[in-house]
């Protein structure tokens, strides 16, 4: 087993949390997708108003390793606000490569963002998993989440590209 600690990302591990989020696209057959670059990321999580924050979970090498850390999962999250609830927080992605798997670094990685969560003053923790990811839905319902579709009915929708751009013109 390898220790690993949960941090917050740092600019400079864009390029790796941008290969880390290729590696979500595919796991989730969605790599065509993935359009942002690492510039884009740092852009939009290390400015002065950032967009997202992200955790990340480094692997450290035991002692007399000669292999340095590397990064094998992360998560990326941002504040949204509530009508009903106030203050939230959603959780976009969370990832951890396939060989760290079943370590207890997801959850690590979700107990770290339900702690910035509380700091912040959230009452909610929210996140979306497709239909077909069972383990990771039973993963957060084990966790205490529940599963809003289920439970209310709920749906996500979405707007991009040319149609924001006809809908902003009406």
């Amino acid at each position: 087993m390898v220790f690993v600690q949960i941090r917050e990302a740092k600019e400079e591990d864009c390029g790796n949390i941008l290969r880390l989020i290729r590696e979500l696209a595919e796991f989730e057959e969605l790599s065509d997708q993935v359009k942002i670059s690492e510039e884009d990321l740092r852009a939009d999580g290390f400015g002065e108003n950032p967009f997202y924050y992200c955790l990340v979970a480094e692997s450290l090498p035991s002692p007399g390793e000669t292999q340095g850390s590397c990064l094998v999962g992360y998560g990326l999250y941002y504040f949204i606000y509530s009508t009903w609830k106030g203050r939230s927080i959603y959780l976009e992605d969370i990832y951890v490569k396939p060989e760290y798997r079943g370590q207890g670094i997801g959850s690590k990685i979700i107990k770290k963002v339900a702690e910035v969560a509380l700091d912040k003053g959230c009452s909610q923790f929210r996140l979306s998993v497709l239909d077909w990811n069972k383990r990771a839905m039973d993963l957060y319902k084990v966790l205490g989440a529940q599963d809003l579709t289920e439970a209310e009915g709920w749906h996500s929708f979405r707007f991009e590209g040319e149609v924001i751009r006809k809908l902003a013109e009406k």
